[in-house]
């Protein structure tokens, strides 16, 4: 009988740890802290949980631990029930969140901001100087059929001496500054909602959006997503710009027409460009955007460094134990 009695009061001691659905696997840094105190369930497969396992595995769960493109919507709440206490996404967009559904509920919300701009600045400047410097071309001269045509063979652009433009100065916007500052860059500007008293220091000048477009020999695409920027990157945009200009996006992809770019790209509207997001992603594997000359895609690696996802894991572990714990996350997303 008293081992009966232990057996249940140890059950009801486990049962009680917090239940964390972990929607993709992470590094260690973001699981290890997590399984040390909640019993962790880990979708094992490469490919992204599918919505009606989602939903089956989050029922009666007291965290999500998640990554895009994974939906946190209202039917998967619905399905989490009152136990989920917060949701914590190993990124910094929240595009895949409902964040008015989990307001309304209460459940906290944690991203990861900050840890990764080091490593998606030093990204943007990898596809800009690929992208000037038509580095996608000269790799596919590596079979040796093609030699030097004439002096001007393969030439590209320099940094040195040219406009950037960059929209939106943010956080990565001015690490991406700082870093094309040390290019010799006759000027940078910047275009966003408002001006930005640390843009002195890479003496950035604020201008409309069209300036921008029409004065910038790059364009970088740094700035968050909201309602109206949706498509920013369209016809009109490219019919701005110089023809010698090289658009970088490192973003989201929704802020481009793609197929508006194609054009553009096709027709000499535009030199070249660099894109690290797409809409979709990945893009099918018959999209224009691969086979151009002029255009660089790589698969969303802006954080693709050890140090930045380690960071994100960490950070994203913090989120979670802090919601469970009801304390303030140590980053919040903003409702």
């Amino acid at each position: 009988m008293e081992r009966r009695d232990c057996s249940e009061m140890f059950g009801v001691i486990m049962s009680a740890r917090p239940r964390v659905l972990i929607s993709r696997s992470a590094p260690p840094a973001g699981t290890d802290p997590i399984k040390a105190v909640c019993d962790v369930w880990v979708w094992p497969e490469e490919d992204p949980i599918p919505a009606e396992e989602f939903k089956k595995r989050a029922a009666g769960v007291t965290a999500i631990f998640c990554h895009p493109p994974d939906e946190i919507n209202k039917d998967l709440l619905d399905a989490a029930g009152p136990s989920l206490k917060v949701v914590g996404t190993m990124s910094v967009g929240l595009e895949h969140i409902d964040l008015a559904e989990c307001r309304r509920r209460g459940i906290k919300v944690g991203h990861t901001p900050n840890v990764l701009n080091e490593a998606v600045a030093e990204l943007t400047i990898a596809l800009l100087l690929s992208a000037a410097r038509r580095l996608k071309e000269g790799y596919a001269c590596q079979n040796g059929e093609e030699t030097w045509e004439n002096a001007l063979y393969l030439c590209g652009y320099e940094v040195s001496g040219s406009t950037i433009g960059i929209v939106g100065l943010g956080r990565i916007g001015m690490a991406v500054a700082t870093r094309l500052k040390s290019f010799n860059v006759a000027k940078f500007l910047y275009s966003g909602n408002s001006q930005k008293s640390y843009a002195e220091e890479v003496n950035a000048e604020f201008v409309s959006f069209d300036e921008l477009l029409e004065c910038s020999d790059f364009i970088i695409a740094c700035c968050s997503i909201n309602a109206y920027n949706r498509g920013l990157f369209d016809k009109a945009a490219f019919k701005k710009m110089k023809k010698s200009a090289i658009f970088i996006n490192v973003s989201r992809g929704v802020l481009v027409n793609h197929d508006d770019l194609i054009e553009a790209l096709s027709s000499g509207e535009i030199y070249g460009a660099g894109l690290d997001v797409t809409e979709p992603e990945p893009l099918p594997p018959d999209s224009p955007l691969y086979s151009l000359k002029n255009c660089l895609v790589t698969p969303h690696l802006g954080s693709a460094s050890l140090k930045s996802r380690n960071g994100m894991a960490s950070l994203t572990a913090r989120n979670i134990l802090a919601g469970i714990r009801d304390e303030d996350l140590p980053s919040a997303a903003t409702y």
